[in-house]
């Protein structure tokens, strides 16, 4: 699967489809992202400038606009943006792909950058080259918060909603490349501080 793959299956998904709880409830759905955005604010600064990179609809960015973080909204999906931009207009939206967030920020660096449920669909190259541009968004001793699994067995995805994984070295090996230093937390996904990366 290439990033232009994952992509195009996104944008053509029926909303019922781009998330598990859209089957139980729209209700279940939302709630849903209050409650990742709460467990975002446990290790992101409160009033932080925030990247949500994969954004969606806005199911996390909609709530964590709304715990007071100043947040932009990066897919490379228009549809999804327009559901976005229909219940929160107020939110910056940007339509980019990993290469086009330069271009948006120009040398303003975020305070955090948070990607949920993106990195897992993409192959090892593509997901390597998605971080790689998210900590560049960052500014040094940001925090970023990577869905980026990590497995005994790794292997890449086969399908647009399959699931990408690292093995520990992999990942640390990566890290060390780009300027990532994990952080303990009690998050369900990765947890990193932007450093400088090791020469």
């Amino acid at each position: 699967m290439t990033a232009d793959d994952v992509i195009q299956a996104w944008d053509q998904a029926d909303p019922t489809a781009i998330h598990p709880l859209r089957n139980v409830s729209e209700d279940a759905y939302w709630e849903c992202g209050k409650a990742q955005a709460a467990m975002l604010a446990s290790v992101i600064p409160d009033g932080a400038k925030v990247l949500d990179f994969g954004c969606g609809d806005g199911r996390v960015a909609i709530p964590m606009a709304n715990l007071g973080y100043e947040v932009t909204a990066i897919d490379a999906s228009q549809n999804m943006l327009d559901r976005l931009g229909e219940r929160a207009p107020d939110i910056t939206t940007v339509q980019a792909d990993p290469g086009g967030i330069a271009a948006h920020l120009g040398r303003r660096r975020m305070d955090a950058v948070y990607t949920l449920a993106v990195l897992i669909h993409h192959s090892y190259q593509d997901c390597l080259h998605i971080i790689t541009k998210l900590r560049a968004a960052t500014k040094l001793g940001g925090i970023l918060v990577l869905d980026w699994p990590v497995s005994d067995q790794p292997s890449e995805a086969d399908s647009w909603i399959g699931v990408t994984t690292w093995s520990p070295q992999q990942q640390a090996e990566a890290c060390a490349a780009i300027g990532l230093e994990p952080v303990d937390s009690d998050l369900p996904w990765g947890v990193y501080r932007a450093v400088k990366a090791a020469s």
